[in-house]
């Protein structure tokens, strides 16, 4: 008896788990219904709700868009008129540059035109020159030959000397 005193009296001092749950009052079938009909209006009126702002992001998209065309429509005519400028810049320095070829062509021209008489005129004279003077005789030049002719003279002839001297000939 005492075991079973002793085993009461342990069982009583530890504690035996009990059910936590509290019951909640019972629910109607009625009530879940028309608790089921609130949510089905509330999850429809949420449902038309994202349509609208569907509709209303798609229409400022839309928007986005067109003015994204737009955009792209100047840009599209900016890069034409650059591309035109551009060919026209072109345009202009390959003319320039071919006025400057034929400047430069016509300063030659003029110039070899201009200077052929006078180089004709200088190879003319200089060829004269030559053969008047002969300059390329064994004795030397027409004029050397002649000064050792007219000194050889003035050794006979005192007036021939002075004459000489008075131009410092002699």
């Amino acid at each position: 008896m005492r075991r079973i005193a002793a085993l009461l009296l342990l069982l009583s001092a530890v504690p035996l788990p009990a059910p936590a749950v509290e019951r909640a009052p019972r629910i109607s079938d009625r009530e879940i219904i028309e608790s089921l009909a609130q949510l089905k209006a509330g999850q429809t009126l949420l449902q038309q709700r994202l349509e609208s702002l569907q509709r209303e992001m798609d229409k400022r998209f839309e928007a986005a868009d067109k003015r994204f065309e737009a955009v792209d429509k100047r840009f599209e005519a900016m890069d034409r008129r650059i591309g035109d400028l551009h060919s026209t810049l072109i345009a202009f320095f390959g003319a320039m540059m071919a006025i400057l070829v034929a400047l430069f062509g016509y300063i030659v021209w003029d110039r070899r035109t201009a200077l052929r008489p006078v180089q004709d005129r200088l190879e003319r004279l200089e060829t004269e020159v030559i053969q008047d003077l002969e300059l390329h005789h064994a004795a030397g030049s027409r004029f050397e030959r002649l000064f050792q002719a007219l000194r050889a003279l003035a050794r006979e002839d005192d007036r021939l000397a002075g004459v000489l001297r008075q131009f410092s000939l002699l």
